[in-house]
């Protein structure tokens, strides 16, 4: 068999018009379903993850504590010398912004994020979560794969291989990416990991297209068919000899979809076609042109979610040259965060508005999540919070979960879940049962054992399901 792949390779790479097929198809190829069926009657058919990246703090947003506001500048009750991932800290340190009640359900919520807050009665929050890393990178793979190290298949791709597409035209799976760079852990966030390669997410966004989607302008579509056929004709003829080959299968209809994409991932893309009100509604209207980019990317995980795209995951920070461009708030937190919740807030509480009034939100699933917390006080020496995966909230609205809810607790001072508490694998056990996957029997045989995206772990949080 490697003979013969070597073979087709140097056949395809005499064709300099079948590059951008060739390109797609290392995205999308080798097609292997674990059914493409729920195991039971599904509540979601659809999940957008808006993604923090660097950490957003819980004791500045979502997650009111009266006792730092009591005990601010006194020492931690019982640890008054703790040392955590960048060193010593310092002591209690009140919330930045004031929290104020929100919604019929009066959920404390601060002004970082107001428009967020006044949907409050649309969200269940779980306060309880905890990851195993206090890593930046790690720790994202956990959130995002179920396991620290590289190499693990991400909860999209899962979800892809558990259900597939609904739309044969576009990816099942799509990562976009923040206007300004990656998460720290990267396409690990979206990897396949020995998943099949065509289950990985498609990295794309407004201001980053697809790279390869369309043929090189020096190419007639005349030639570009031609080269097409060929590859359909050498293939099908590779075919005819392995009749058993999955792989081969899998590549030819991996070419089909990266022609089909060139069709319609213009289409999808294309926001011209939205109105003042819904551009004005997300922020997409505004001058800071950083705000304005990520709720194009909010926009665009709506638009992908009603062309059928299965899974789609929205980045918010990244990491790059030019400082911290993401939640990682360790020495100016206050300057860094006034900053970033501009950037968050309106278009993620437009996403959630919008799906609302199309009817969306009764079969999507929105999730809210962030790699760790932050501590209740200062680092010493400092005007930031040091890393904290003892406790911090997620949440999630739409399809499936209770409204207006809050899940479990931090202590009183937000430093440790004590209520309830909550994993990672218990959190991706409840997303795949809203979708009708059970986490138990979504699994794929590797290394000897049959492996699972939450390992041998977690339950479905009830207590959550409407």
């Amino acid at each position: 068999m490697v003979p013969n792949r070597l073979s087709r390779r140097r056949l395809l790479s005499g064709s300099a018009a079948a590059l951008p097929q060739i390109a797609l198809a290392s995205l999308l190829a080798d097609r292997t379903s674990a059914s493409e069926k729920p195991h039971f009657s599904a509540k979601a058919k659809n999940v957008i993850v808006v993604f923090c990246s660097g950490a957003i703090s819980h004791v500045d947003t979502f997650d009111f504590k009266p006792e730092l506001l009591r005990l601010n500048g006194k020492p931690l009750p019982g640890n008054a010398k703790l040392v955590s991932f960048q060193g010593p800290n310092g002591n209690l340190t009140a919330p930045l912004w004031k929290f104020r009640p929100r919604g019929q359900s009066g959920k404390m919520v601060s002004d970082l994020v107001p428009r967020i807050g006044e949907l409050a009665d649309e969200i269940c929050f779980f306060h309880s979560m905890t990851n195993k890393s206090n890593t930046h990178g790690p720790a994202e793979n956990v959130m995002n794969t179920g396991f620290a190290f590289d190499g693990f298949p991400s909860m999209g791709s899962w979800i892809n291989f558990g259900l597939g597409s609904e739309n044969k035209n576009l990816p099942a799976f799509v990562a976009i990416e923040d206007p300004r760079g990656m998460p720290q852990s990267g396409p690990n966030n979206w990897a396949s990991g020995f998943l099949p390669a065509s289950v990985q997410g498609t990295p794309l966004s407004t201001t980053m297209p697809i790279r390869y989607l369309q043929p090189p302008k020096s190419v007639s579509s005349k030639t570009d068919t031609a080269a097409r056929d060929a590859l359909q004709f050498m293939e099908q003829n590779f075919q005819r000899s392995y009749p058993g080959d999955n792989q081969l299968a899998g590549r030819i209809a991996s070419y089909e979809l990266a022609a089909r994409m060139q069709m319609h991932v213009p289409e999808v893309t294309d926001l011209s076609q939205e109105s003042a009100h819904t551009l004005k509604l997300y922020g997409a209207d505004s001058p800071d042109k950083t705000k304005a980019a990520f709720a194009n990317n909010c926009i665009l995980a709506r638009r992908l979610i009603e062309s059928g795209v299965r899974f789609v995951q929205l980045f918010n920070g990244a990491y790059a040259s030019g400082g911290r461009i993401n939640w990682d708030g360790h020495s100016k937190l206050k300057e860094q965060y006034d900053v970033h919740g501009q950037i968050l807030d309106q278009p993620v509480a437009g996403l959630l508005r919008d799906l609302k009034q199309r009817g969306m939100l009764e079969s999507t699933l929105v999730v809210f999540a962030t790699e760790f917390g932050r501590m209740p006080m200062f680092q010493a020496g400092t005007y930031g919070r040091d890393h904290n995966p003892l406790g911090f909230t997620c949440w999630m609205a739409g399809a499936g979960v209770r409204k207006g809810y809050s899940y479990g607790a931090t202590d009183e001072f937000g430093f440790k879940a004590v209520e309830n508490v909550a994993t990672v694998h218990d959190f991706h056990a409840t997303i795949l049962h809203l979708l009708g996957l059970d986490h138990k029997r979504l699994t794929f045989y590797h290394n000897g054992i049959q492996r699972r995206l939450t390992d041998v772990h977690g339950k479905v949080i009830r207590d959550v399901l409407a």
